[in-house]
């Protein structure tokens, strides 16, 4: 008799799918105010190698981390109008502390372009004093309608970076690089995840930035979802905050400004693109356990040799962990370890062990096969990659085949129910867009005709990217 599915099957209801495994992952829990969520410790570790990933990166492009306060005086918001238009219906607001109504009402930090340029504002006098290149792993309160675990909630975590230049070019340069030196090669190279880099468009742009580049990612059930976005500011910041330095001509400037941030959604990014009706899929250069070592029965050899294997494969630089939980039964665990994801199980029983063998199951490729143990410090780093490799295959051949070529409205809003289409931006312009967006599809992003990042939004040859979208 075939096993009772341990989550509900993508083709029936994918949101519901997506629910049943971020729970039975032990990803998170909701918490106890609506739109919040509580970051299981499985989770929770898949963050902080995100975290460790992208901090490498950012410190590489010169960035270092500080951090600010999480309460900004409303008025701060008010200096920047598109800004405070833009996140007016997000804000949390506290009015009273202390037992008493504050002075000024106090904003729960929804981003931090202002009380950051509050401080640029002191710390910038001169141009020796640029660039200025800040970044903060926080917090962040946007009051979200629609909640979803990882992919809106109303607290999320995230980093976000902030920059002042002496000129538009090393601005605009700037926040180039962060998108793709560190947001793609991040994303592609660390969470196996098929991006498509563009532009946004004026409408979709955030609020307060002239330009805003961005990585979209297409999930499993064909949608988009946002995964990473770099600003250039312009001076718009630094004219409201007086952000200026004395330049080397002895005149008074302005700064050009970047900021840049990537969430807790790439978690829920990780699920939706990566995991089957079996569970999640880890990418291995993510993966905070790369493999883990079951032993298969409740013998005392084979605990001892699943030891000795896991050790063996610590000291091959693989990160591991021992299963040797042989009070509960083997196939529950098996279930655990693909709902979680892991990318290659090793197993070991008295027949493995007498033999001098094991069991290597490999998550991604979904097959079994029966290598010697010895063999295993050689040959794990190899399936890693191999591994790492197919799930960027599987993602990035998911995007080509659900991708049209469409050239009217109407065929781009069908193409967006089973996946993203592609149409020149020349015939779709601002009232397609705004059509579109009446029927819950929204341009993505523009790329230029060669696939790369266009310059400016009437580029010629400037393709809009059009999807539905989380």
């Amino acid at each position: 008799m075939a096993k009772a599915p341990v989550l509900t099957p993508r083709a029936d209801d994918f949101p519901r799918w997506y629910q049943d495994l971020v729970s039975k992952a032990e990803l998170a829990d909701n918490g106890p105010v609506r739109g919040t969520m509580v970051i299981r410790p499985y989770g929770y570790g898949l963050w902080e190698r995100m975290q460790q990933e992208l901090d490498a990166r950012i410190k590489d492009a010169g960035a270092s981390n500080a951090y600010f306060p999480l309460l900004i005086p409303q008025s701060y918001l008010a200096r920047e109008a598109e800004h405070v238009e833009g996140f007016a219906p997000e804000l949390a607001v506290v009015t009273h502390g202390g037992g008493k109504e504050l002075e000024e009402p106090v904003v729960v930090r929804p981003t931090s372009e202002t009380i950051v340029n509050d401080c640029f504002s002191r710390w910038v006098q001169s141009y020796r004093d640029l660039p200025l290149r800040v970044n903060q792993w926080a917090n962040v309160v946007r009051w979200e309608m629609r909640p979803r675990v990882f992919l809106r909630t109303t607290e999320f975590l995230w980093q976000e970076g902030h920059t002042a230049h002496a000129t538009y070019e090393e601005a605009r340069d700037y926040a180039a690089h962060i998108h793709r030196e560190v947001y793609a090669d991040f994303m592609e190279n660390v969470l196996a995840m098929d991006v498509v880099a563009g532009r946004k468009t004026a409408r979709e742009r955030f609020a307060g930035a002239v330009n805003t580049l961005t990585l979209e990612g297409m999930m499993g059930d064909g949608k988009a979802l946002q995964l990473g976005t770099s600003h250039e500011l312009g001076q718009n910041f630094a004219r409201a905050f007086q952000t200026r330095y004395l330049s080397r001509e002895g005149g008074q400037e302005y700064v050009w400004q970047t900021s840049w941030g990537a969430t807790t959604r790439m978690v829920g990014a990780l699920v939706m693109m990566h995991g089957d009706d079996d569970g999640l899929r880890v990418p291995p250069r993510l993966a905070p356990v790369q493999v883990v070592v079951v032993a298969v029965k409740d013998d005392e050899g084979v605990v001892a040799g699943a030891r000795e294997t896991g050790r063996r494969l610590r000291e091959a630089g693989v990160r591991v962990q021992v299963d040797e939980r042989t009070d509960v039964p083997f196939g529950r665990r098996a279930v655990d370890w693909e709902l979680k994801g892991v990318p290659v199980r090793v197993e070991v029983g008295p027949r493995d062990l007498a033999g001098g063998s094991a069991v290597l199951v490999r998550r991604v490729a979904g097959r079994k096969e029966e290598t010697a143990l010895d063999a295993l410090p050689a040959l794990l780093p190899q399936v890693l990659e191999e591994e790492q490799a197919l799930l960027l295959a599987q993602s990035r051949a998911r995007r080509e085949d659900r991708t049209v070529e469409v050239s009217t409205v109407a065929e781009a809003a069908e193409a967006a129910r089973t996946g993203w289409a592609r149409i020149p931006w020349a015939e779709l312009g601002p009232e397609g867009e705004a059509a579109l967006a009446g029927q819950g599809v929204t341009v993505r992003c523009l790329v230029a005709a060669d696939g790369s990042v266009p310059g400016s939004d009437d580029q010629p040859g400037n393709v809009a990217v059009v999807a539905r979208a989380y």
